[in-house]
């Protein structure tokens, strides 16, 4: 974006904000260190930092900062008491551009670090923070770092600073409890702050799974849908000063970029970019259909495609994207795909305008399947009689793409996707598609993570890493995975039920229940869906009869064995 217009004000944010940034930073990438140990390691880099505290006219704010990552990861590797120096001994024996990666990789999103401040416990707060040294906005910024570490570093900050206001105003309220209600904390809660950070995750992972061509056409259609950079590869100083500039910029330029932001412009940072990230989206702008002259029958086209490929195809992605806002990223780079390659084959033959002209035929063709792959899903999932099969039917399917998933994965991996239909398909045509295909890009990103902590099968790993435009389609097309060979089942290991089952709550029951029907899909991975069926069937009746028999234990004892020989049989597993 524009020089440096806006660079002495997002300096002067980023110096008063350079400690706060830092901590996160740190917490971030060093997820066990103590507090205070934290705090050590901030003031050692921030000792280090003067040069990005004072840049040279010639230099740009990034670069500089781009140092202090540097810097960081240099000082993590010679640094002896670093409580982590041994699990990054790999990544500090590498150069420092793989090294970068190979920490961000060492990141965990699951690490179970429990929050110290909980929301709930207002009366609770408020004492800990007479009785603590440590400002609260400071203990949340840590806490919230290294159990979120994959959180852009701006939302952290702009959520500390909200957490403190509103700590401080509840905190001087006779009846402590507003704290448990108040509107200010409601972005604070924990299923907002980890959606969030799961978006950001899948941010993270394309940059590190994909080229960066990839990473910069999904930043490309996001800022053309209005949202800012948000990529950053876990450095919170360059994350911070980047979206400061954008947002002065796109505040000084509201009359041509969008008046939605006016209200947002009007506050001071860090709320300023929050708010125009979550903020309405811009009315889609009057403009003609794609200017097919300019990327299909102009002679050029392919002169410009060699000689500054890069630049052309942005050109083309930005003009596409502020033309459909109305479709999802994935869907939109799956176009860009089919065009780039549709040049690579044109450009190569005598007459590449005829080749070219059949473009916007097939960009249109894309939409049109990626819809109705969208329809077909929420269409089973809707039909009377089959929405309460429609949980059943997934594990069934996603079990015979990857049985290596033990039945716990399987579950979870499913009742995502089951949720995302339950929120998706009830919405119009149009919201209905984005929502899934947004749905499905994040829970996909997930089993390409566990993929590549301990991989799947090669079926799998292509459709994680062929292409990321075509990673939904890919895996819907997955079929049975033929070389998985599972091992024999005796009878009480088909089902083996116990008493406690009785006092068990109804979702507890239908886990089990799905951990059997997982366990037996991987027997049978090519026995028709049909066969199944009947053996949820008999584990609801197992249930209901021992629960009632006067012998319960010795009921699912007996009863088990003869359901189990019985469900082999039908299975052919014997």
């Amino acid at each position: 974006f524009p020089p440096a217009m806006h660079q002495t004000n997002s300096q002067n944010y980023l110096e008063k904000n350079l400690r706060a940034v830092t901590n996160i930073m740190v917490a971030q990438f060093l997820q066990k260190l103590t507090y205070e140990e934290v705090q050590i390691t901030v003031q050692e880099l921030l000792d280090l930092a003067e040069k990005c505290k004072n840049l040279k006219s010639h230099e740009l704010p990034s670069e500089s900062c781009h140092q202090l990552m540097a810097t960081f990861l240099e000082h993590i590797c010679n640094n002896e008491r670093m409580a982590d120096k041994r699990v990054f001994s790999d990544c500090c024996n590498i150069n420092k551009t793989a090294r970068h990666k190979c920490f961000l990789l060492h990141k965990k999103d699951d690490a179970g670090y429990s929050e110290i401040f909980q929301i709930s416990n207002p009366e609770q707060i408020c004492e800990m923070g007479k009785e603590s040294q440590v400002p609260v906005k400071d203990r949340y910024i840590y806490e919230t770092s290294r159990k979120h570490p994959f959180l852009y570093g701006p939302t952290i900050l702009t959520m500390s600073v909200c957490y403190e206001t509103a700590v401080q105003s509840c905190c001087q309220e006779e009846n402590k409890t507003i704290l448990r209600y108040s509107n200010s904390l409601e972005p604070l809660r924990e299923k907002y702050v980890r959606e969030i950070s799961l978006r950001h995750h899948h941010l993270y992972e394309i940059g590190i799974r994909f080229n960066h061509k990839v990473a910069t056409a999904v930043e490309l259609v996001l800022l053309t849908k209005k949202l800012p950079k948000i990529c950053c590869e876990g450095n919170a100083v360059v994350c911070v000063l980047g979206r400061s500039q954008l947002m002065n910029y796109i505040c000084s330029k509201q009359a041509i970029l969008s008046s939605k932001f006016t209200p947002c412009c009007e506050l001071p940072e860090p709320f300023r970019g929050e708010c125009i990230i979550n903020s309405e989206n811009d009315n889609k702008p009057d403009l003609s259909s794609l200017p097919r002259r300019r990327f299909t029958e102009d002679q050029s086209v392919c002169k410009q495609f060699t000689d500054k490929q890069d630049f052309f195809l942005q050109g083309f992605l930005y003009e596409y994207s502020r033309r459909h806002p109305e479709l999802a990223v994935p869907v939109i780079l799956r176009v860009d795909t089919v065009y780039q390659n549709l040049l690579g084959k044109c450009c190569k033959l005598e007459n590449p305008l005829e080749c070219c002209s059949h473009g916007e035929g097939m960009f249109q063709r894309v939409v049109r399947e990626s819809h109705e792959r969208v329809k077909n899903q929420c269409d089973l999932q809707s039909l009377p009689g089959i929405r309460r099969h429609y949980f059943f039917r997934l594990i069934v399917l996603y079990m015979k793409k990857a049985p290596q998933l033990s039945a716990q994965e399987l579950i979870v991996l499913t009742k995502n996707m089951a949720a995302a239909a339950t929120k998706c398909c009830p919405l119009n045509q149009e919201h209905q598609f984005v929502c899934m295909e947004d749905s499905a890009k994040l829970i996909l990103g997930a089993l390409c993570r566990r993929h590549e902590a301990e991989p799947i099968n090669a079926a799998v790993g292509h459709c994680c890493d062929d292409s990321y435009a075509f990673r939904k389609p890919c895996f819907d097309d997955l079929q049975v995975d033929g070389t998985y060979i599972s091992s024999p089942l005796s009878c009480d290991q088909v089902i083996n039920l116990k008493e406690d089952l009785c006092k068990a709550q109804e979702e507890e029951l239908q886990t089990e229940k799905q951990k059997l029907l997982s366990n037996l899909v991987k027997q049978k991975l090519y026995a028709a869906e049909m066969q199944f069926q009947p053996i949820t069937v008999d584990f609801a009746h197992l249930v209901e009869t021992c629960c009632q028999a006067e012998k319960s234990e010795t009921c699912f004892q007996e009863e088990s064995k003869q359901v189990g020989a019985i469900t082999k049989g039908s299975l052919g597993l014997n």
